[in-house]
């Protein structure tokens, strides 16, 4: 009678923190942005899977990068919307799959750019011109803040840390955009959109920055998941997004529809990575 007394209490915590799991899902953002603004941003996104799916839906953005790699491997998030470095890196070092992709409205197609940037009366007008100049990367797991540019330097036969007089990590695309208009370094690698998403909110204007350099397309950020999660789970949250239609979500802005991707969709960034290695 005592061993039921004391099982019965216990089973009924477990079943009950089970069902609190599966009524909660989170997802983990890297920090692009401001993180209040990412939630805002975000919430549209969070309100239409909550709806679909019938439970709580919550938005974590990291400290930094490796912050929300770290919260999928410890199982802290459930989702993450990750750059697709950050992603290559995650699935090295987590149980992690990428599932979906953004299709933005204004796009045929998905993908974005990485773009160096200058102030708009900057005598810098190429790679070269960036010699002995401080330069704004984001984050050493920034695909267009840092191993996009980095590749190209590489390409171009330049050792950065011979060929600037100082290179920093801001930390994220808006510090590094503000870094450059407030003249704290001369140049900054930033993503396309981000830069786009800065203008249109009027944190710098036109006539404020000018772009040097843009690169080739870089697959799109993928939202990821991990792989303990149950495959139940995992089909209804990936229907639930390939759902949506007409969703503003953080700095994709308004996104026409979520499409399937697969791990091997990022072989190509594997390579960019190998080669800014080199």
């Amino acid at each position: 009678m005592l061993v039921k007394r004391f099982f019965l209490p216990l089973i009924c915590l477990l079943f009950s923190l089970q069902v609190q799991a599966t009524e909660r899902l989170t997802i983990a953002m890297i920090p692009a942005e401001d993180s209040r603004a990412m939630l805002a941003q975000s919430a549209p996104l969070f309100d239409a899977l909550a709806e679909k799916l019938g439970v709580q839906v919550k938005g974590y953005v990291a400290a930094d990068y490796n912050g929300a790699i770290e919260a999928l491997r410890a199982g802290h998030v459930d989702l993450a919307y990750l750059g697709p470095f950050s992603y290559v890196k995650a699935a090295e070092l987590a149980e992690v799959e990428a599932f979906v992709v953004a299709k933005k409205s204004d796009s045929p197609d998905t993908g974005y750019k990485s773009q160096i940037i200058v102030q708009a009366d900057s005598e810098i007008f190429a790679i070269e011109d960036l010699k002995g100049t401080n330069f704004a990367f984001v984050a050493p797991t920034s695909t267009s803040g840092y191993m996009f540019p980095m590749a190209k330097l590489k390409e171009s036969g330049l050792e950065p840390r011979q060929f600037f007089k100082n290179a920093v990590y801001s930390g994220s695309h808006d510090a590094s955009i503000l870094a450059v208009k407030h003249g704290r370094v001369e140049a900054a690698a930033v993503a396309d959109r981000i830069l786009q998403s800065a203008l249109s909110k009027g944190l710098v204007a036109e006539n404020e920055i000018r772009v040097i350099w843009s690169s080739d397309a870089i697959p799109e950020s993928p939202m990821v998941w991990r792989r303990d999660l149950p495959e139940k789970t995992r089909v209804r949250i990936k229907e639930a997004f390939l759902s949506l239609r007409g969703v503003r979500f953080g700095d994709q802005g308004l996104v026409n529809s979520f499409e399937p991707t697969e791990d091997s969709a990022y072989d190509a960034v594997r390579e960019v990575y190998r080669s800014s290695k080199g």
